[in-house]
């Protein structure tokens, strides 16, 4: 039977010492059929772990709906893991941040008041102990200690940025343990006096997590912890992307230059990222200091591999630094060739307000709810009321989660948007239905806004006078047939010369075999796409992100279907296809 301790200063594995290099990669960033490439080519960089999160709120959308497959099939994941000869990480959180939408929890949890998150009271801890158990029964027999690869397992993430009840940890402790889980139990924070002490228990090993300054950092993980093996469990690489921001990217030669002093201190080391993915869908994250900030489609991190699986110059130099500390395989990742550039007509629209009843069920309240008081925890819904105005009028909301498209009796009036502060819009005399399509356009993942609610945030009051008598539709985008039948009825009229939005929007194309590619969202506006029913993710004009990437494994040989939901306009209804994917501007 395998072994691993940790014994003095080191990680042993079957009484050697053993030095963990590790790459983040998010099983449920990456199209299933490319984890295996993707793990493969970390191997082929010299590591010899991977690591993951695993997103409470994507393997259990509403109480008690555990799911564990497809691209959530954690078990095959890690079995990949095995496959390839490689160790894994797995950090359950229940919290995540990860950039990832509430950063992981449930915003079904937040519903209640009364439930105290990320603290030891009771309905909380009930809540993640179920979900816990969930992970670890898929966790416990592929342990490396039962011919598997996990080698470790992490309690709570960066728990000293957020709170130090100690209780709290303890009960975790208490579940994970009592789960079946032998391997050790690390936690990580930033290396800070503060964050260190109030994030971590005695009998858990600390990790650090920052992306510079290596001595420093870990001088002051060993003050804090004077035995035991050292280890950066998030030497962050790159940095993520907010819409109308640019696309970050990190100095090769620096990032280096830490890996290697990090190294040379015989600390273990878990790149983030090794390779980033993408947001697919609906899944996006967003940070909020005073300003709401939605982060891309594209979660790149300017990492070793790029979105599309590629390596970079940051994959080549930083496998020269591992050669210096460990064996690298001889064997190098090849180049892919150029996706295809090809440009195809949209075929046939149809309005939203056309198909809007197939996608959901409309609810009838006096008050306004939001999207989460009707369980509605992602994308788009509708509401309507009746308006009846003689003179000019100004529409007031109490605030917006998080883009308000508002119409009367089917003419856009304008727009409100949550990263502008609108609340309020002029109307001029007006008479009929008032609708406001709204867009969440990804929950806060880090600081005091995680966990609130989406939607319309009351009251909404016309001059002064609050308006009633909601009629709210939540739209369910999961599957896209509703649209699919709806678009094959409209084929037989003119094809679109432009798109107004919103729109259901189709295009067909061919391939000769499965590939990658890169869907240009440049001519469009602001919206969604889907391609043979898969979540691309949400494109916009503002930037920085051009493209969308398309996993091979989302198309086929022979025709395939592209469907885009434009909220706003595209001036000629074309999508065309690049060779490569375009990112947006850097930083200069």
């Amino acid at each position: 039977m395998t072994t691993f301790e940790i014994a003095g200063d080191d990680f042993v594995l079957d009484g050697e010492p053993f030095r963990i290099l590790s790459g983040a990669l998010h099983y449920f960033r990456v199209h299933p059929d490319d984890w295996a490439d993707r793990i493969h080519k970390a191997r082929l960089m010299g590591l010899n772990t991977i690591e993951t999160y695993v997103p409470w709120n994507a393997h259990e959308p509403r109480p008690g709906a555990w799911r564990a497959d497809g691209g959530l099939d954690l078990a095959r994941f890690l079995q990949a893991v095995a496959d390839e000869g490689m160790y894994a990480i797995v950090r359950p959180g229940p919290y995540i941040c990860a950039e990832w939408d509430n950063g992981g929890l449930p915003a079904w949890l937040f519903t209640d008041p009364e439930v105290g998150i990320r603290r030891s009271e009771p309905r909380f801890v009930a809540a993640l102990s179920g979900y816990l158990r969930n992970v670890l029964d898929i966790v416990r027999p592929l342990q490396v200690t039962e011919g598997g690869p996990v080698l470790l397992v992490q309690v709570e993430n960066e728990y000293g940025a957020y709170g130090d009840d100690k209780d709290y940890l303890r009960q975790l402790v208490e579940v994970i343990r009592g789960a079946g889980i032998t391997v050790p139990l690390t936690t990580v924070d930033q290396p800070q006096d503060d964050m260190l002490e109030n994030g971590s228990l005695p009998e858990l090993l600390k990790t650090a997590s920052f992306g510079s300054r290596s001595r420093e950092r870990l001088a002051t993980l060993r003050r804090h912890q004077p035995t035991g093996p050292l280890m950066c469990s998030e030497f962050w690489d790159g940095w993520f992307d907010s819409w109308g921001g640019h696309h970050h990217t990190t100095s090769v030669a620096e990032s280096a230059a830490d890996l290697d002093a990090l190294l040379a201190l015989g600390a273990s080391v878990n790149l983030y990222m090794f390779h980033g993915g993408t947001n697919f869908g609906f899944t996006n994250g967003a940070n909020d200091k005073g300003v709401y900030q939605p982060i891309v489609t594209s979660y790149d991190y300017d990492a070793p591999l790029d979105e599309a699986g590629e390596p970079t110059e940051k994959f080549w130099a930083f496998r020269d630094v591992i050669a210096q500390y460990a064996p690298v395989p001889a064997l190098e990742p090849v180049a892919a060739a150029a996706a295809p550039a090809f440009t195809v007509p949209f075929d046939a629209a149809v309005p939203l307000w056309a198909v809007a009843d197939r996608l959901g069920a409309w609810s009838h309240t006096d008050a306004l709810p939001t999207f989460d008081e009707l369980g509605h925890y992602s994308g788009l819904g509708l509401y309507r009321t009746e308006i009846d105005t003689t003179e000019p009028a100004v529409l007031e909301f109490g605030e917006i989660r998080d883009r308000a498209y508002v119409s009367v009796d089917g003419s856009r009036i304008g727009v409100l948007a949550r990263d502008h502060h609108d609340s309020a819009i002029a109307l001029s005399p007006s008479r009929g239905t008032l609708t406001v399509l709204v867009e969440d356009q990804g929950r806060v993942d880090y600081g005091p806004r995680i966990g609130e609610p989406k939607g319309l945030i009351g009251p909404v009051q016309l001059n002064g006078e609050e308006l009633r008598r909601w009629s709210v539709l939540p739209l369910e985008l999961s599957s896209i047939e509703p649209v699919r039948d709806a678009l094959e009825h409209a084929a037989s009229a003119a094809a679109p010369e432009r798109l107004a939005g919103p729109v259901f929007a189709r295009a067909a194309f061919d391939l000769d075999e499965p590939c990658p590619l890169f869907l240009d969202t440049t001519g469009w506006g602001k919206g969604v796409a889907w391609i043979n029913g898969f979540p691309l993710g949400r494109y916009w004009t503002r930037g920085p992100q051009e493209t969308l990437f398309v996993p091979r494994g989302v198309v086929r040989a022979g025709a395939n279907e592209l469907i885009v939901l434009e909220l706003e306009s595209a001036a000629e209804a074309i999508a065309a296809f690049l060779p490569e994917p375009r990112l947006g501007h850097t930083e200069v």
